[in-house]
């Protein structure tokens, strides 16, 4: 035999022996993996609905989107309802009663109704007598990509997510498997994993800057992550799905003005007329780097906060400024630095910025190229701001804050609301 391909057939034959030898060492080498996972807990749509009452009162423990109107303040408790707090003495608000509606991110108050959603479902509640709510309207399949509560968990119209169990889950995988992944229900939402071996007074009211629904008139319009809805509230009890359209991509917050709603998303703002209120019409975008973006706006101007360090994108964390006076061409006019940005409120020529662990920033923004300072609150972590009739309503991480702006040379604290978790 030739000799070159002698000690080619050698080497090849050691290579295979090498390599069935290391599949059977593989075969036989197991490794333990613990993971943390959260388990659904269901419960029928007809006892969910007849829940949805005025129940007592409980702590603040995972508060997100913010609404007032008239002399109530309705905190969003994600996923689980509604707080309902009066707010009648702002030095003094009491935590009335909690609304529970399983799924719920969002919330929009005209006269005695108080829309919400309850993961893929619009629910229309009677809020005339706060401690008697009562379900009015169940509107099915309006927001279609919340069909899937948490993103993991079917949601029905037999079934309700109504709770997470956190579990902890160990299984045995062969040592090949580099990058273990748990193959268990489907509808098991994980929270950590471990890969050691068995080793966390209008009408209607006003929303902050972060909330996905907002109302015009006779008519209620929502957002998911690509669509906006269109709902008319004519008789306010009975919510009439009227218009789904695209809106663009990675949609994230809604902001009206006039005959005009701003779509915040994370690539850039999208603006709508609604002249013709049931369909709105795309005028215009601004397209910006990728970035959290919610949005607020003026005659004028337009402000965005772009968030820099989360998932949203690897981007500058920052104000902009933008020229909406043609809403079909908005233009930038002046960008300025920021530390960690989400919602943000304006009454008249006062600013108010939500800048993360930074605290509530506060501008005057009468020169908007040149933004001078007015005081920075810190000592807490906010996520967003009503600014409305003299008093600030700041939603952070430890609690609901009020303050007075009264006088703009001495914002004060009118009030707390503790969150206990």
């Amino acid at each position: 035999m030739n000799k070159k391909l002698m000690i080619e057939l050698s080497g090849f034959l050691v290579v295979a022996y090498m390599l069935v030898l290391s599949a059977c060492v593989k075969d036989n080498c197991q490794v333990t993996h613990t993971y943390t996972v959260y388990e659904p807990v269901y419960k029928s749509k007809t006892a969910v609905l007849e829940n949805i009452k005025s129940n007592a009162s409980h702590a603040f423990e995972n508060p997100g989107k913010i609404y007032t109107i008239g002399n109530y303040i309705f905190l969003n408790e994600i996923d689980k309802g509604v707080h309902v707090i009066d707010n009648t003495n702002p030095s003094l608000p009491v935590n009335k009663f909690f609304i529970d509606i399983p799924g719920n991110m969002d919330i929009a108050v005209k006269e005695n109704i108080l829309y919400a959603d309850m993961y893929g479902d619009l629910v229309a509640l009677d809020i005339t007598d706060p401690a008697n709510v009562n379900v009015k309207k169940v509107v099915h399949d309006v927001f279609p990509e919340r069909n899937w509560g948490n993103g993991f968990a079917a949601n029905n119209r037999d079934q309700v997510v109504v709770d997470w169990i956190k579990k902890e889950i160990t299984v045995t995988e062969g040592c090949q498997v580099q990058n273990p992944v748990f193959t268990g229900r489907a509808d098991v939402f994980f929270i950590a994993m471990a890969s050691n071996s068995k080793a966390s007074v209008s009408p209607v009211g006003v929303g902050g800057s972060m909330a996905r629904f907002t109302i015009v008139n006779d008519y209620l319009y929502t957002v998911d992550r690509h669509n906006l809805q269109s709902i008319s509230i004519v008789n306010a009890a009975d919510p009439v799905l009227k218009e789904n359209i695209f809106a663009g991509f990675d949609i994230e917050t809604i902001y009206p003005f006039k005959n005009t709603l701003f779509l915040g998303s994370m690539g850039g703002m999208f603006i709508f007329d609604i002249s013709n209120p049931a369909k709105p019409v795309a005028q215009g975008n601004f397209v910006h780097a990728r970035a959290c973006d919610p949005v607020i706006a003026d005659d004028d101007y337009a402000y965005v906060t772009l968030q820099a360090g989360t998932n949203c994108g690897p981007t500058a964390s920052e104000l902009q400024i933008i020229d909406i006076k043609n809403l079909k061409e908005p233009f930038l006019v002046r960008t300025y630095s920021m530390s960690g940005p989400l919602g943000l409120g304006k009454d008249d020529n006062l600013l108010f910025i939500c800048d993360g662990k930074e605290g509530l920033k506060i501008f005057d923004a009468s020169d908007i190229k040149n933004l001078r300072p007015v005081k920075t609150i810190g000592g807490m972590e906010t996520f967003d701001v009503i600014a409305l009739n003299k008093i600030a309503l700041v939603v952070a991480k430890d609690g609901l804050y009020q303050y007075s702006y009264a006088n703009a040379s001495d914002i004060r604290l009118l009030s707390k609301i503790t969150i206990t978790k």
